[in-house]
């Protein structure tokens, strides 16, 4: 890649000088990004979507992860491993967790391939170079990647800044978290050729104990455009080291100490130090864009992303044998088990190309387009130390596996206007996945060889009157399982999910207000979840549930109050059901399992209500303060519905102020002071749950993710 990186560069002087020759170009006319184009949803598209603007990007943009910048959009949840946002992340849009949403940076799949899940982790800052993000509640218009089982969320960083500009963003705040970042741009250099740059680095100690982050990422991106064509190349990369504070706190320490982390503290003594987890992703995006005339434009892409880490554990009486090794006999005792530190490695490399044949005449547009990626990937372990090391080789690697997986993906758009105030949306998708699995790390014989095949349609219908707009949809989706959901043995291997989703919304926008309402059912037919159940390998993965569904109202309005007042809010309203749920329980008093029949049940992390809320006053020029609110209601850590094994509802109160200075130094100075939970709210949005019979009765272990109480962040951004 760094050979093509030259090859760009050495080529821009060459093709500068042909297109200067071009009568009809001027330094206002470039390419709009058709690989954003093919993937997002238009404004009458029949879906239903939050657009964010890199002006709304920018006000909350202080450190924390992407995920924590989505928070005020419809229906979203988000969570962190640390309790502040930075480091370990997620997210879930409708009660769908990440493995189930797609995500695509400039309509490049960015999930990753075995696991489905989004590591925003392992793109520190990246909201600091984005233009836009779209998020799509339910199927939408995905087309690249991950099938979309609950949400897409589409970031884009590939529009043309024509200006140039150099900026850098500072914050720091509460748990000794910092941020600061260099960013700068070219403008538009002899009316063709562009550079935009970024560096950033994130630390932070954690609300919970040791659960520090050290991020660092780059950005790099320079393009040619002309008349016709544009040619960009992307490179970006992270890195992530996070103590590890994964395992969530017990139930009965969150009143006396919930920022307790367990993780490290099977070392005798002190927790271990270096119970981290360490990971460097690098994405290569080559784009080319071509307008053949008035009617036909076409782009393609290629991409190369190249990720390797590994997690560190110090682990208590590990035995010789579970490592491939014989027990050590040091003259007079055998010894069967040790002490040992051990790292799990992920080596990867996911790459492949999108492409998009866009046809636009009157009221006609036409999209063909398609993609093709492949993931090579490597999962072993190294024995770092060992107490008895005698009795353990060098460099003893116990695992070394691979996993290869083949997605090819063909789709044709047809967006028709009928008359002045309908249009019509036509979409076919075919998705074929090859997916190969050479063993794993607790079952090496067990290999998988599985194919799937998709074809998801989706048919929508727009009206629009003036400022009236209403629109229905429906959409099918395919999905295939995860990695997880393979090491099942080969009686119970899980089938692939289907989804049906069927959208009814009606939007009216005027000069000084807006509102929205969307409809929605969403039936899965073999959603994976959860049971408890242990399959033939003695492992607890997801089952196949013939049918559950989602059904609610989305609700949104905004509106100017005044010249110093604006509000804007969303509530949600929903049901989220399982039919007949069947619960496993662990009977270790008699062996085997028991087993739970519920009719109808809540699914797990779905919550009934959802709402967040914005005010915003204006004192006084360049001033802005908001205060910033979210309800969630309660959410089942599992699909009984058992209040037992839950998440309290709660309400987060946070206020940011701004204050924007213009100066002949710097060109703006933009001071912000966000006030995060000023109400010192103890919840917990994620947790787990597992139920076992011991000693005649049933026994139920929660543990939670607290999130931290009264925090703050003081950003300083300068713009030169």
């Amino acid at each position: 890649m760094k050979k093509l990186f030259l090859s760009a560069l050495l080529c821009a002087p060459v093709s500068i000088a042909f297109a200067q020759k071009e009568k009809k170009f001027n330094d206002t006319t470039y390419l709009q990004p058709l690989e954003v184009v093919a993937v997002r949803a238009g404004e009458k598209a029949p879906f239903t979507k939050t657009d964010i603007t890199k002006k709304e990007i920018a006000k909350n943009n202080l450190g924390q992860d992407i995920p924590f910048l989505l928070n005020q959009a419809p229906s979203v949840v988000v969570n962190s491993d640390a309790g502040n946002g930075v480091g370990y992340t997620g997210i879930r849009i409708r009660g769908t967790d990440a493995a189930r949403i797609n995500v695509t940076l400039n309509g490049i799949p960015y999930n990753d391939a075995e696991s489905q899940g989004t590591f925003f982790v392992d793109l520190p800052d990246f909201a600091s170079s984005a233009n836009s993000i779209q998020v799509q509640r339910g199927v939408g218009t995905s087309t690249n990647g991950a099938g979309a089982f609950g949400a897409t969320i589409n970031i884009a960083t590939n529009e043309l800044n024509k200006e140039r500009y150099a900026a850098t963003n500072n914050s720091f705040g509460s748990f000794n978290t910092f941020k600061n970042n260099i960013q700068f741009g070219s403008g538009l250099l002899g009316k063709h050729f562009t550079i935009d740059g970024r560096v950033s680095r994130i630390s932070s100690d954690g609300y919970i104990d040791r659960a520090r982050s050290n991020l660092q990422s780059f950005y790099l991106s320079t393009a040619f455009v002309n008349a016709k064509n544009s040619l960009r190349l992307n490179v970006f990369s992270g890195k992530e080291k996070t103590y590890q504070a994964w395992n969530g706190v017990a139930e009965y320490l969150l009143d006396t100490n919930r920022t307790y982390n367990p993780s490290g503290t099977e070392k005798p003594g002190d927790p271990y130090d270096n119970e981290t987890d360490n990971y460097t992703q690098t994405h290569y995006q080559l784009f080319y864009n071509r307008s053949f005339n008035n009617y036909w434009k076409g782009n393609i892409a290629a991409f190369v992303t190249r990720g390797k880490g590994y997690y560190e554990q110090y682990k208590a009486q590990q035995s010789f044998a579970d490592y491939g090794l014989p027990n050590y006999n040091d003259g007079g005792n055998t010894i069967t088990e040790t002490d040992m530190v051990r790292r799990l490695w992920l080596d990867n490399y996911f790459y492949g190309a999108i492409y998009s044949l866009q046809y636009k005449k009157n009221k006609t547009q036409v999209i063909f387009g398609g993609g093709y990626n492949a993931y090579d990937g490597k999962h072993y372990g190294d024995i770092k130390w060992a107490a008895v090391q005698a009795g353990v080789p060098v460099k003893h690697r116990w695992y070394n596996l691979t996993a290869y997986k083949k997605d090819i993906s063909v789709y044709n758009k047809w967006i028709q206007q009928w008359s002045r105030n309908w249009q019509s949306f036509v979409d076919v998708q075919y998705r074929n996945i090859d997916y190969r699995i050479n063993g794993f790390r607790n079952n090496p014989t067990l290999k998988i060889k599985e194919n799937f095949s998709f074809v998801n349609p989706k048919i929508g219908v727009t009206y629009n009157n003036k400022t009236w707009q209403a629109y229905l949809s429906y959409a099918l989706a395919g999905k295939e399982p995860n990695r997880d959901d393979f090491e099942a043995g080969n009686t119970q291997q899980p089938k692939p999910e289907r989804l049906h989703d069927i959208e009814l919304g009606v939007e009216k926008k005027g000069a000084n207000y807006a509102f929205a309402a969307n409809l929605y059912y969403m039936h899965y037919h073999n959603q994976l979840v959860l049971t408890g159940k242990i399959n033939d390998v003695g492992a607890y993965t997801r089952t196949n549930i013939a049918k559950s569904y989602r059904a609610g109202i989305e609700l949104q309005g905004k509106g100017n109050i005044t010249k110093w007042m604006n509000l804007a809010a969303n509530i949600t309203f929903s049901e989220n059901k399982i039919k007949n749920f069947t619960e496993y329980l662990d009977d270790y008093d008699n062996g085997g399992q028991q087993t739970k029949f519920y009719p109808k049940t809540d699914i797990s992390f779905s919550p009934a209500v959802t709402g967040a809320a914005s005010v915003n006053f204006i004192p006084v020029k360049n001033a802005e303060i908001s205060l910033i609110s979210k309800y969630v209601g309660r959410q089942y850590l599992d699909n009984t519905s058992q209040k037992s094994r839950s998440l309290n509802p709660y309400y987060l109160q946070d206020i940011r102020l701004s204050y924007l200075v213009t100066h002949k130094v710097f060109k703006e100075t933009n001071l912000i002071l966000q006030l995060n939970n000023v109400f010192n709210k103890k919840y917990e949005p994620n947790g787990y749950s597992f139920s076992y019979i011991y000693g005649g009765s049933l026994t139920t272990e929660n543990f939670y993710f607290p999130m931290a109480g009264f925090n703050f962040m003081v950003g300083v951004n300068l713009k030169f």
